[in-house]
């Protein structure tokens, strides 16, 4: 039988985390950087009382957009929402790259930026990071005339490492205005650091940067896939005309809103984070675990000078009901990535790690 003629990709897909053990009913997963405490239980209540699952939604998710420009005090017209900010990254690409484009990434970052820019048949150069840490100069280093893009996350994951709002400045200031500037702020709520400042505050009036927005993390929506760009508005004009008509479906523009309005739930949820942040932190440096400071809701594992492996340990937490992160697709040796969990979830986590050093 022939088939139809397709594009072959070369390049490595996106493989989740896994999210079952053979064997294991109780799981841990703490392996996707997912809310700790879960969802706003004002959005549970309030999600089957309005939803019409008859009705198309509303295409450009109005009442969302207004929520979000009112909160961040930002434009509505230069919001777009997406299925996931992936989906924002997907249009990005599509938009903005045409083959023998370059797009540049720092060397270990979230792998839908490459995932994408390939899709599109971009070449993509890898900046090199100092201790896991994104490097300006090693950034322009990579810039040429065919540079388009730098996608970056701030926090970065799975690093965990974060650029002072001052290196931020600077790459921009740095680069070409032509050149497109894409700013992850997915864990900007979790991060307490005086020297940080989101993309948004720094970006919010620029006319080349795009900022990438989730209500997968401390929102607790990871399962609805909802997130948001923000930008200069002919471009997300432009971005807007070749989206799906309705790819935000009605219940995530719900959640959404509800979710984004609960500031008691969002102000626990970073109280929860930090507080376990340094508490585990501290553990896993007793066990010669080496790790990022609390920025995020996750950790970077490094098990060099630890007396187990990565691989050693990833097993043993398996047997006990724990999924961690491996670091394989992100070519990270001898490392794992830890979600913060919920209190009962970290609590498990580290008894096991005592029992396994036997202390």
């Amino acid at each position: 039988m022939t088939l139809p003629k397709f594009i072959k990709n070369s390049f490595e897909s996106y493989n989740p985390g896994k999210s079952n053990l053979s064997r294991i009913k109780h799981i841990i997963k703490l392996s996707a950087n997912e809310s700790a405490l879960g969802t706003s239980p004002k959005v549970k209540k309030e999600i089957n009382n309005k939803i019409d699952f008859s009705k198309y939604p509303d295409s450009k998710s109005n009442k969302l957009r207004f929520h979000i420009s009112k909160n961040f005090k930002c434009e509505f017209n230069r919001i777009i929402c997406g299925a996931g900010s992936d989906e924002i990254i997907q249009i990005i690409c599509q938009l903005f790259l045409k083959s023998k484009d370059e797009v540049i990434v720092p060397q270990y970052s979230f792998l839908m930026y490459r995932i994408y820019s390939k899709i599109s048949g971009a070449n993509v150069l890898y900046a090199k990071e100092i201790n896991y840490k994104i490097s300006v100069p090693e950034i322009l280093k990579k810039v040429s005339k065919k540079t388009k893009i730098i996608f970056l996350a701030n926090p970065n994951n799975p690093t965990g490492t974060y650029l002072k709002k001052n290196e931020l400045l600077e790459l921009r200031k740095k680069l070409r205005n032509n050149i497109l500037l894409v700013v992850d702020d997915a864990y900007d709520e979790y991060i307490q650091k005086k020297d940080y400042s989101s993309g948004l505050k720094l970006f919010k009036k620029s006319s080349n940067v795009i900022i990438l927005r989730t209500f997968s993390k401390i929102y607790g929506l990871a399962s609805l896939r909802i997130g948001w760009g923000y930008g200069p508005k002919k471009i997300i004009d432009a971005m807007n005309k070749i989206k799906p008509p309705f790819n935000v479906n009605k219940v995530a523009q719900l959640a959404a809103t509800l979710a984004l309005n609960d500031k008691s739930f969002i102000k626990k949820s970073i109280k929860h984070n930090l507080f376990w942040g340094i508490k585990i932190k501290k553990i896993l440096n007793q066990f010669n675990i080496r790790t990022n400071e609390v920025t995020a809701n996750f950790f970077l594992l490094n098990f060099n000078k630890c007396k187990y492996s990565a691989s050693q340990l990833q097993r043993i937490m398996e047997k006990n009901g724990i999924i961690l992160r491996s670091m394989q697709n992100y070519k990270i040796k001898n490392a794992l990535r830890l979600t913060i969990g919920s209190s009962a979830a970290n609590k498990k986590l580290v008894s096991i790690l005592h029992k396994i050093f036997n202390k």
